[in-house]
């Protein structure tokens, strides 16, 4: 696979003319979904809409100079904008000038967060994110999104500092109170949204709604009738400003502003991946968190929001025919000419169909699937997204996603910690060895036990390990050799090295030899540097099982003259 070319200078450089008019087409069609989706995700994020427009703008022009995907669409994302919600509507009133304050400052403490970890080539870290809480803390967010636009949806106004079921109660015993003008136009952009979607998802269906909404909304006067509107919107590009900066405020904004860096990223990294597979090159995962950084930076100095790669929108952007970030250019520039010459037309928007873009948007999110694959799979996982759905929906968004990264990480520790180990025979006729367990007709040799250990060897599991050894070495009969089969072990540390050490003096004082086999490079290397080889026996190395069985029984050896690979 190949390298996609770095930045603005890359794919400038090596541009091809026969990809101009993907790029072209993908990303006028990228920016025209950007408008309606920018405006409901910062109806998510607390924020008046046309702050939506201003994430969709300079922290497009910024990945495309910094990223490494082709077809990767930055800008707002429901799940960013709900950790933005969560973590500054704890600070500020929604919609109020501090609130907008901190969310330009949370988009730089995100921005520099981000350029930090790229920088220090730190993109492993999303690794203690695992699949399983991503999902659950994903469909938890999807629900907690979705029923937060339930307000807008019906028209009554649910408190907002009410969990997934008070809301839904406060919804089911105020049915009296709905507006069933803002009801239908909601349920209308649902319906409209999902069956543009179905006839051709490269077809602008949330556009289409605003527009058909706007117009009922102006020409019947509906905002009369009770319909909640958008109302006034600010024309003209952002000015750059650094008055939000506030550094009073970090220390608040901080564990938000570390869930957002990690969740986005890894929902981008998981896109661009994809992405890049399809179209046959490669991503740089730290390049990718530099270039998501700088897009932060640069956005919240021209009023953006924190932003990130997006999944629908990659998914328009690579059917529609993008090769190079010069689609995320263009799709800058129709949000700019949008801001410069169209906003005035945003005035009699409903917000009822901003939620029902929002609604459709989220749908996908929920997981159920995931469940029931986990359930069959690994119920160790399924118990991991069950428990940080449950955490997210009840504690929060920040305390489900910490809940999450640190059941991953005692997960972790714990599969560390208890090693597969296996006694292995020799199957008839030939020189391969089994586990025992799975393959009872394996010939063992009288006196040899053959032991195979599965992981790397630190201080985390050397202790069951020599429980393991001790266990075997304990029962009854007699052992002349014992066999170690190290090849599964790529790394092993001073612990290990000391118990592998005592191991060889204990089985030297009950006349036991102690050989190994299909010691890789780094482990002997390890070993030569401790003193282990020369202790044990530079003959007691050998490359294969059977070379190690046929030497404990007086046959050749055929031990180890070289580091294995």
């Amino acid at each position: 696979m190949t390298r996609f070319p770095l930045g603005l200078a890359g794919w400038l450089k090596s541009y091809n003319r026969d990809n101009l008019s993907g790029d072209l087409n993908a990303g006028f069609t990228v920016g025209v979904m950007l408008i309606p989706q920018g405006l409901a995700y910062a109806l998510i994020a607390g924020l008046p809409p046309i702050y939506g427009l201003y994430a969709a703008l300079i922290p497009l022009i910024v990945y495309a100079v910094f990223g490494s995907s082709g077809q990767l669409a930055v800008g707002p994302v429901a799940m960013v904008s709900l950790l933005v919600a969560a973590g500054v509507g704890n600070l500020a009133d929604g919609g109020t000038d501090q609130y907008i304050q901190l969310a330009l400052m949370l988009a730089l403490i995100v921005g520099v967060i981000q350029l930090v970890l790229g920088l220090l080539k730190f993109g492993f870290i999303t690794n203690f994110l695992s699949h399983p809480v991503l999902s659950g803390f994903t469909s938890a967010a999807a629900l907690i999104i979705g029923m937060a636009q339930l307000k807008h949806l019906i028209g009554i106004p649910i408190p907002g500092d009410q969990n997934v079921f008070q809301m839904g109660y406060y919804a089911v015993s105020h049915l009296a109170e709905i507006n069933g003008v803002t009801f239908a136009i909601g349920l209308g952009g649902i319906a409209l949204i999902l069956a543009v979607k179905k006839v051709n998802p490269r077809i602008p269906g949330g556009l289409i709604a605003v527009a058909l909404a706007t117009l009922l909304v102006y020409a019947a006067g509906l905002d009369a009738s009770g319909v909640a509107i958008v109302g006034s919107v600010p024309a003209g590009l952002p000015v750059p400003s650094v008055s939000f900066i506030d550094l009073t405020s970090v220390k608040a904004l901080l564990p938000t502003a570390l869930a957002i860096a990690l969740v986005g990223y890894m929902e981008s990294i998981a896109v661009a991946k994809a992405f890049a597979s399809k179209h046959r090159y490669t991503i740089d995962p730290s390049r990718e968190l530099v270039a998501l950084g700088l897009a932060n930076i640069a956005g919240s100095f021209f009023r953006a929001f924190p932003t990130t790669g997006g999944f629908s929108r990659s998914a328009v952007n690579h059917q529609a025919g993008s090769k190079t970030g010069l689609s995320s250019v263009v799709s800058a520039v129709v949000v700019g000419l949008t801001l410069l010459l169209f906003t005035p037309l945003f005035t009699f928007l409903p917000k009822a169909l901003l939620a029902s873009i929002v609604i459709v948007a989220v749908a996908g999110l929920m997981d159920l699937a995931e469940v029931t694959y986990l359930w069959k799979v690994n119920k160790t996982d399924m118990f991991l997204l069950v428990v940080t759905f449950f955490c997210t929906l009840f504690l929060g968004i920040e305390e489900g996603i910490l809940i999450g990264v640190g059941l991953s990480l005692l997960s972790f520790v714990q599969q560390a910690s208890q090693p597969h180990m296996a006694q292995l025979g020799k199957l008839p006729g030939q020189e391969i060895f089994k586990n025992l367990n799975r393959y009872p007709d394996a010939e063992v040799t009288p006196g040899v036990v053959i032991f195979r250990i599965d992981a790397s060897l630190f201080f985390g599991n050397v202790e069951v390990v020599k429980d393991a050894l001790n266990e075997v070495l304990l029962r009854p009969e007699a052992i002349s050799t014992l066999i170690l089969d190290l090849y599964p072990v790529n790394r092993i540390d001073s612990s290990a090295l000391h118990a592998l050490s005592d191991l060889h003096r204990n089985l030297k004082e009950k006349q036991i030899q102690l050989l190994f086999s299909g010691v890789k490079g780094p482990v002997l290397d390890a070993m030569n540097r401790s003193g282990l080889a020369e202790q044990v026996g530079r003959d007691h190395f050998y490359n294969r099982i059977f070379d190690a069985s046929e030497s404990s029984k007086g046959g050749q050896n055929a031990y180890l003259e070289a580091p294995a690979s």
